[in-house]
């Protein structure tokens, strides 16, 4: 099955992603050379082709930092199949590249202001079917996705760093995680290694005000004290 795709709300145009002020007289730009990303905050929903079932309703959410958040929805199937993924995202002169955390890839490119989706290789797909997402306004999905990071509590606060992308993010309170952590640390705080269950949202920041991506747990996790994202 296809994997999912995210959103965010969306605040500028496809043109910020792939560089509408690029031109060939000034920088030539092989397809396969990854560029400086660009900051850009947007979002697209539609409904993939499916295989083995009506149809993939698919969600995709690029955010600022180059990371990124797909949801995917399996339609017409004898249960509901959610699925939920992320990793970093690039660019290149002409394509949008969406790396997860197993390294996979999936191609997409601009179209207008959708989004088409490429083959595995990143070439277009000759189909008569629907492989466009259309830009739309949505809150992050709910989600649960597995994700493996350093968890770090101190002075009130909690950091995970992910190991796969590499990204921090601050940890909504959760006492027993706290607890659960302060158990594997023992007498030093330090990051110790998690696993565990969760999904992004966008909360206020209780200093500044300011709107902050923020990882929330849906199961307990499990700490590895002795082991970090390189085991």
């Amino acid at each position: 099955m296809k994997k999912a795709i995210l959103s965010v709300l969306a605040g500028c145009s496809l043109f910020a992603l792939f560089g509408c002020n690029n031109r060939g007289d000034v920088e030539t730009v092989q397809p396969t050379q990854v560029e400086e990303l660009k900051p850009m905050q947007q979002s697209w929903r539609g409904v993939l082709p499916c295989a083995d079932c009506e149809g993939i309703e698919t969600s995709l959410f690029l955010e600022k930092d180059g990371s990124w958040v797909m949801n995917q929805r399996y339609q017409g199937g004898k249960a509901p199949a959610v699925f939920g993924s992320y990793g970093n995202w690039a660019r290149t002169a002409d394509k949008l590249i969406l790396t997860d955390t197993h390294g996979d890839k999936t191609f997409f490119r601009a179209k207008g202001e959708a989004l088409e989706m490429l083959d595995q290789q990143g070439n277009p797909i000759t189909s008569q079917l629907n492989y466009t997402l259309q830009p739309v306004k949505a809150s992050l999905p709910a989600t649960p996705m597995a994700m493996r990071g350093m968890y770090m509590y101190m002075a009130d606060a909690a950091v995970f760093t992910d190991c796969a992308t590499g990204k921090k993010v601050t940890v909504a309170s959760n006492a027993q995680l706290e607890r659960d952590y302060a158990a594997a640390r023992g007498t030093e705080t330090k990051p110790i290694l998690l696993v565990v269950e969760g999904h992004f949202t966008v909360e206020p920041n209780p200093d500044t005000g300011a709107a902050q991506k923020v990882l929330v747990t849906n199961k307990r996790g499990k700490f590895s004290p002795d082991k970090s994202c390189d085991d």
